[in-house]
Parts: C-alpha cells; sequence; structure tokens
C-alpha cells in the first residue's frame, strides 16, 4: 500500500464520473444500435463495436476507482494485467472502428456509386471480427511483457507502476503511437476529400442531406484522436513518462462519454425510428 494523495482522489473522481456517465450513454446506444437500426449499414456496425469496446472500458473502471481510492490492488497481477490491457484496448479498437467510420462516410460522399458493392453490413463484420482478432494476437506478447514487469515490483502498486513499464525497453511500445498516428492522417484526408467533395460539386452535395452532420462526424473523429488518443499514445514515447501518464489515461478514458454524440450525428432519428435497410 502507498499513501493516496489529492492526486489520487482526482484521478478516481474522474475514472468514477467517466463510469457513470459512459456506461448508460454507451449501454444505451448500443441497444438501440442493435434494435432500431439496419445491420446492413456498415456505419452501424462499426458504432455497435465502437459502443462495445467503450463498455469494456467501462466495466474495467471500477477496479480502477477502487485502486486510487484506496492505495491498494488486492487482486494480484493477472488481474492488474488484465485491467489495463482492456483499457489499451479500447483506445486501439476505438481508434480503428472511428476510422472505419469516417472512410465509410467518405465513400458514401466521394464514392456513392463505385463503393455501392463494398459498403455493406457482411464486409463491415468481417473487417470488425478482423479488427478484434488483431488487438487479441497484441496482446499476447504484451501481456508476457507487462506480466513480467508486474511480478518485479511491488504486487500493490498495479495502475501506479509505470517507470519500470517494460514497453519502454521495447519495439512494442512504439506499436501504438504509430497506429494512432497513421490513422489520423487517414481521418484527416477522409475530412478534407468529403469538405472539398461538398464544395465543389453541387450535385453531389445536393444528394447528401444533412451535410452540416456529415461534417460533424468528422471533426469529431479528429477531436477524438488529437485530445484522447494522441496525447496518451506519444507520451510513452518519451524517457520520463511515468508523472504524465495516469492523467493522460483519465483524459482518454473520458472518449467512451462522446462516442454517443458520434451516433446521435451519424443517424437520422437515432433515437426515435428504425433505420431502413441499406448502407447509406
Amino acid at each position: 500500500m502507498y499513501n493516496t494523495t489529492s492526486k489520487n482522489t482526482v484521478y478516481a473522481s474522474t475514472f468514477a464520473a467517466v463510469l457513470v456517465v459512459g456506461f448508460p450513454l454507451n449501454a444505451i446506444a448500443l441497444w438501440i444500435l442493435l434494435h432500431r437500426h439496419s445491420h446492413k449499414s456498415p456505419s452501424a456496425v462499426f458504432m455497435i463495436n465502437l459502443a462495445i469496446s467503450d463498455l469494456v472500458l467501462a466495466i474495467s473502471l471500477p477496479w480502477r476507482i477502487y485502486f486510487f481510492a484506496t492505495g491498494t490492488w488486492p487482486l494480484g497481477h493477472m488481474a492488474c494485467n488484465f485491467i489495463i490491457m482492456l483499457f489499451r484496448n479500447n483506445i486501439r479498437s476505438s481508434s480503428v472502428f472511428i476510422t472505419f467510420i469516417s472512410v465509410d462516410r467518405l465513400l458514401a460522399v466521394v464514392y456513392p456509386l463505385r463503393s455501392r458493392h463494398i459498403r455493406n453490413g457482411r464486409n463491415a463484420w468481417k473487417a470488425a471480427v478482423v479488427v478484434w482478432l488483431i488487438v487479441i494476437l497484441i496482446n499476447i506478447p504484451e501481456s508476457v511483457k507487462l506480466l513480467d514487469d508486474l511480478r518485479s515490483t511491488n504486487e500493490s502498486l498495479c495502475f501506479d507502476n509505470h517507470g519500470e513499464n517494460p514497453l519502454v525497453r521495447s519495439p512494442i511500445r512504439y506499436l501504438q503511437p504509430v497506429l494512432v498516428l497513421i490513422l489520423l492522417m487517414v481521418n484527416v484526408v477522409s475530412t478534407l476529400m468529403v469538405l472539398i467533395t461538398l464544395r465543389r460539386h453541387g450535385s453531389v452535395s445536393a444528394k447528401v442531406e444533412n451535410k452540416v452532420n456529415v461534417m460533424l462526424i468528422f471533426l469529431m473523429n479528429l477531436t477524438m484522436f488529437t485530445i484522447f488518443f494522441l496525447p496518451v499514445s506519444l507520451v510513452i514515447l518519451f524517457e520520463n513518462f511515468s508523472r504524465a501518464i495516469t492523467p493522460l489515461l483519465c483524459l482518454a478514458s473520458i472518449n467512451c462519454c462522446f462516442d454517443p454524440l458520434l451516433y446521435y450525428f451519424s443517424f437520422d432519428g437515432f433515437w426515435k425510428k428504425k433505420e431502413d435497410g441499406g448502407s447509406s
């Protein structure tokens, strides 16, 4: 056990607020996506998986709240390892699914006819399964290294054990920053292409309903990356990152509270009516 401080109280309070807000919002959004929207829509499929990723993050938060509120971790190394990996998986899977949503909107606006055979629910589910499989495969070597590190330190430290993280000495540490940067660039390019298309091509622009909502989706995606995903992903590249990592993890966890806004702006009448079949 180590002494709890005012900072730890802030951390516990932040995670608690995210849990209270994020869990019900994503649970309701997931229910609506499953029951009121067509699974033939690729955007709906990606949002279902995004909501699942956020719910998994929310479920892991009570253990972080307990740790920072009490300063103790009674569940051992394996449980600590598991909870840490759930958090990392949320950032990785969420960033991928948010990018998929951007690319799907890009195809719908810029290449509506050429992309019709690609943009369907079956392909979207295949892509989602591949994403989860890759995330799980990445977990294996990363979990082994993290578990070795946890076993070499005080068991009660758990989430405060960042100073000797093995990822600092491993090429794996570059995986998440590179992934997030690449996906951010894809979102930036998608945003620019859609914006140019809507401005230059009047005929295409006229066919796109709710153009403001379309651009809001892209702006929200860019905001998610720059505020929630990028800082916590890049900080581990610095040698002395231990002081900044926990505040940035608190910030990153807030992403699951904003994703339901993405669902709302992506579908007209999201909370009221059932979406017709199709991939629009």
